[in-house]
């Protein structure tokens, strides 16, 4: 089956697949998996909306799709949901320029 790029919508339906050859392991992850979604000192809801936060940052199409679903789904907003990608890339952005201090530090130091 010829595939015009890499991400397929469709694959993540079959992300329990990962789990046929090592059935006790994925249960293991799956189980953990939705004992962190549950609610909790954080409602599902806003777990939701981290989880987005951080499909944003780590860049994964799969994840993007999922928890912008389950955002909706958990009785979140559209303003809700795009500022929590802000969020994600502001931490990124900030992480990016605080590594700054390392490259002074490096090249103050090469250069003395």
């Amino acid at each position: 089956m010829h595939r015009p790029h890499y991400y397929d919508e469709h694959d993540l339906g079959r992300f329990g697949e990962v789990g046929e050859n090592a059935p006790e392991l994925a249960k293991k992850f799956f189980d953990w998996y939705g004992a962190v979604f549950a609610d909790g000192a954080l409602s599902a809801r806003e777990k939701s909306l981290i989880a987005l936060a951080v499909a944003h940052a780590v860049q994964c199409p799969y994840c993007i799709d999922a928890y912008s679903k389950d955002a909706l789904e958990k009785g979140s907003d559209l303003d809700q949901m795009t500022e929590a990608v802000h969020v994600a890339a502001a931490i990124r952005g900030g992480a990016s320029l605080v590594h700054g201090v390392q490259m002074r530090n490096k090249a103050n130091g090469i250069s003395m």
